[in-house]
């Protein structure tokens, strides 16, 4: 799972319940990122079980240690070592996308065309093609991206479920509870480098390049349309554990890349057709269409701009209306279809 506040939950694919865990890696302090995951960002994701906090209560990967650099000149993040799973790495930690589970929001987008290191479309193009999104409320808009240590402390080991509307009168973690992006980027680190691995089947897993040139995705794409660096990030994790070769899924709808995005283009993993390495351009692309929405569905901006509250909410919300393409009636974000515990998630 992923978590702004971090915490830990998983989701059972078999039950279709949230399995909640003693604890798991954090992200936020007390941000409660954990949107119900369990496939649909806006009618069902595929990779998610919990991205972001994903199994990796199996092992306390780095909870501590985001970059403890800041930058993304460098091929990729300064404190990129990584170091030893204090636990052995699960067999499976990704839940089996159900039946006619994907996106259902209406798609009319063409058949992608693979892009290689070669011809891949350049920012501007990607730009013109995607919809641009920007987040509307100037209270929740954030497009100071250089400021990295926008967070408080390192986040914390230990999961908690939140229920309801995503205000913090129900609990939910205020935005000053939130851990920094730089902080978070680090805790999550480890999973970016072998989240591959654990796929099936499984892939190469990201390269140093790969990870820093995540980094540098999400930060032009915050810059680009105002959503926060740490929600991209948190919900990037829950939808792909940060692996640049995450498959692709199709259940009606078409789901590609890092945040399985709706019927977007980028992606190094399509229908077993596999690029290592994966382009920087592709990566970008791949968050942007994500974060700004793609020609025929909403990304994260969108999804705050829709959530039609002005507060912390909205990003609770949004992650949720990502997820499954709706709040339910009730307002609880843990109702409706998709992954119940998705929101939740993201804040943990």
């Amino acid at each position: 799972m992923a978590g702004l506040a971090v915490q830990d939950d998983m989701f059972s694919p078999a039950s279709g319940q949230c399995i909640y865990k003693a604890s798991l890696p954090v992200l936020l302090r007390s941000i409660i990122f954990s949107i119900h995951s369990q496939n649909a960002h806006q009618g069902t994701h595929s990779l998610k079980s919990h991205p972001i906090s994903v199994t990796i209560n199996t092992f306390q990967v780095a909870v501590t240690s985001l970059l403890l650099s800041t930058a993304c000149a460098i091929p990729y993040p300064p404190s990129v070592a990584v170091s030893s799973p204090l636990t052995d790495i699960p067999g499976s930690v990704f839940a089996v996308k159900k039946p006619n589970g994907g996106n259902f929001m209406p798609g009319d987008h063409p058949k992608a065309t693979r892009t290689t290191s070669a011809d891949s479309a350049t920012v501007g193009e990607l730009n013109r093609r995607q919809k641009g999104e920007r987040v509307q409320n100037g209270n929740l808009a954030n497009y100071n991206v250089d400021y990295i240590h926008d967070g408080n402390g390192n986040g914390v080991d230990s999961y908690t479920m939140y229920w309801g509307s995503g205000s913090i009168s129900d609990g939910w973690p205020d935005k000053s509870r939130w851990v920094s992006f730089e902080n978070m980027f680090n805790n999550y680190k480890n999973q970016m480098f072998q989240s591959c691995g654990w796929q099936n089947p499984s892939q190469p897993n990201n390269s140093g390049p790969e990870v820093g040139a995540i980094w540098d995705g999400i930060q032009k794409a915050a810059a680009a349309s105002g959503v926060d660096h740490r929600l991209i990030l948190a919900v990037m994790m829950q939808e792909s554990h940060g692996c640049v070769r995450a498959p692709t899924t199709n259940y009606g709808v078409r789901n590609p890349g890092l945040m399985q995005d709706h019927n977007g283009h980028g992606t190094c993993n399509d229908n077993g057709w596999v690029q290592t390495p994966c382009p920087s351009s592709t990566i970008y692309e791949m968050i942007s269409e994500g974060t700004a929405g793609t020609d025929s569905g909403d990304g994260l901006a969108n999804c705050i701009n829709q959530a039609d509250r002005g507060d912390v909410s909205a990003f609770y919300r949004a992650a949720r209306i990502y997820n499954s393409g709706s709040i339910s009636d009730t307002g609880a974000l843990q109702n409706g279809i998709a992954t119940h515990c998705y929101a939740s998630d993201i804040a943990k």
